[in-house]
């Protein structure tokens, strides 16, 4: 079965991960995956969503810094991947969406009668994470393509030895991976996220893996700085 323009992978593989997860338990959270649906509003895909679930979990995540809020899915489903006693801070530049999210939380908290900490910033993350202070565990990067670069120069100086780099979308429906499905409108996202991965893959103080799941994941391990 060939590949086709849209899709990383066969579209067989991609419905047999999406029938193996186990059906969601929480209305809530169901009720927001169809809202992002309905309202195009792009949000972690669910083998992605579980493959991060279990990176939390795993490496004893405490502490999440994320760029591109959208709805708040990402930011509720890493808190409870936290047991909702880690902490987020999460930047995104859409002010109406940035309301939505605000709206989405707290009534994520009212609904379990639950608190986590996580926090909201209405800010361009290009620019707006230059003064961010402290150490983060993970770094979630989900926001404008065209932009990865200047995301990572951002949050540089909020990596500590073992910090986790979390890119989403970086094959960008397979147009990184061959010139053959670029679209022209496309052509300087491809060649910065072609840089970007370039870059990710060749840093020194970076051990980086490139994961063909969801519209495609890369994973950097981070080895300088210092401890926390």
């Amino acid at each position: 079965m060939s590949y086709y323009p849209g899709k990383i992978n066969d579209e067989y593989i991609k419905e047999y991960i999406e029938k193996i997860i186990p059906e969601e338990k929480n209305n809530f959270i169901n009720e927001m995956r169809l809202y992002a649906i309905e309202k195009n509003v792009p949000i972690i895909e669910k083998e992605t969503e579980k493959m991060l679930e279990v990176l939390i979990k795993t490496s004893k995540v405490n502490s999440i810094l994320e760029v591109g809020t959208a709805i708040g899915y990402s930011g509720i489903v890493f808190s409870r991947a936290m047991n909702y006693k880690g902490k987020i801070k999460s930047f995104e530049i859409n002010e109406e969406i940035h309301e939505i999210a605000k709206k989405n939380i707290k009534d994520y908290k009212e609904s379990l009668n639950i608190d986590f900490d996580i926090e909201l910033v209405l800010s361009d993350a290009k620019t707006g994470l230059e003064n961010e202070e402290g150490f983060y565990d993970l770094i979630f990067i989900d926001a404008a393509k065209g932009h990865y670069q200047k995301f990572y120069d951002q949050i540089e100086n909020n990596l500590k030895n073992g910090s986790i780099i979390v890119s989403d979308n970086v094959l960008f429906k397979g147009m990184i991976a061959t010139d053959k499905y670029v679209i022209k409108r496309k052509k300087t996202i491809v060649k910065r996220m072609r840089s970007y991965i370039d870059f990710l893959m060749n840093n020194p103080l970076l051990t980086t893996t490139v994961i063909p799941i969801g519209d495609g994941v890369a994973i950097s391990y981070y080895t300088g700085g210092e401890n926390e």
